[in-house]
């Protein structure tokens, strides 16, 4: 056997998100069928680095499965895509050592997040982006990243349907820039919690808006509070960028 690395990308928007759940399209049910094809009816399952949610997209998701059939790495994106619809799309392909796990194995994982500033929406990008056309203030939104930043207990910034009881994470780092009418938040961390990078643009939104005073934050981190945040962003504008490895 041989275990085999992938970095893929996919468009989110008629997923079911990235777990196999019944009688809905999800990303790893569309991989795994198409394993299973290259593998002339035998089962094969993947194991990701985490979940996506229904709508929200990757561009370096990382997962891994273990094969009985050799086919060079250089040649493992054609054949496997040539399989699979045209949302998803393997990027990459690495054989490791038998030790690796996609998800155990993480250090860290970057999230962009996209909001369409243009004062019309752009029908185009809808399912890529959140419009939000309204007035904000980038200073007050820095300030309150700088709260952020560093270890915490992110209860607050978590949906209630999360199944991790400790919900301790480090943010390495927050940042934003706007290019045309496109704003992108970048998030960096060691691990996120449910809807927590959607819950985290929501209230940063809230900062820029007057809605929270920037000096709330280390309030609101303390009381692990969800109702003290900002609304949920919309899964659209959400992409997994990068998953980081040791290597």
């Amino acid at each position: 056997m041989m275990r085999v690395k992938c970095t893929i990308g996919y468009d989110g928007t008629r997923f079911n998100g990235f777990q196999i759940q019944p009688n809905l399209r999800t990303v790893q049910g569309e991989i795994e069928r198409g394993l299973k094809r290259l593998h002339k009816g035998k089962e094969v399952k993947v194991f990701a680095s985490g979940r996506t949610d229904a709508g929200v997209h990757a561009v370096g998701q990382v997962l891994h499965f273990d094969t009985d059939i050799y086919i060079p790495e250089d040649r493992w994106p054609n054949a496997l895509n040539s399989l699979l619809a045209e949302d998803v799309a393997i990027q990459s392909v690495a054989f490791v050592n038998e030790d690796f796990h996609a998800r155990y194995h993480v250090r860290a994982k970057e999230y962009r997040y996209k909001i369409n500033r243009s004062a019309i929406r752009n029908v185009f990008n809808r399912n890529y982006s959140y419009h939000y056309p309204y007035k904000l203030d980038y200073v007050k939104m820095r300030e309150a990243i700088k709260f952020l930043i560093g270890t915490h207990d992110f209860t607050s910034f978590c949906s209630a349907k999360t199944d991790k009881e400790d919900r301790v994470r480090t943010l390495y780092d927050i940042e934003f820039y706007e290019e045309d009418d496109m704003l992108t938040f970048r998030f960096v961390g060691d691990g996120f919690l449910y809807n927590m990078v959607r819950i985290l643009v929501g209230t940063l939104i809230n900062a820029g808006r007057g809605a929270t005073d920037p000096y709330q934050i280390p309030e609101i981190l303390k009381a692990r509070d969800r109702s003290l945040c900002g609304k949920t962003a919309p899964g659209s504008g959400l992409y997994l960028w990068k998953v980081y490895y040791d290597n």
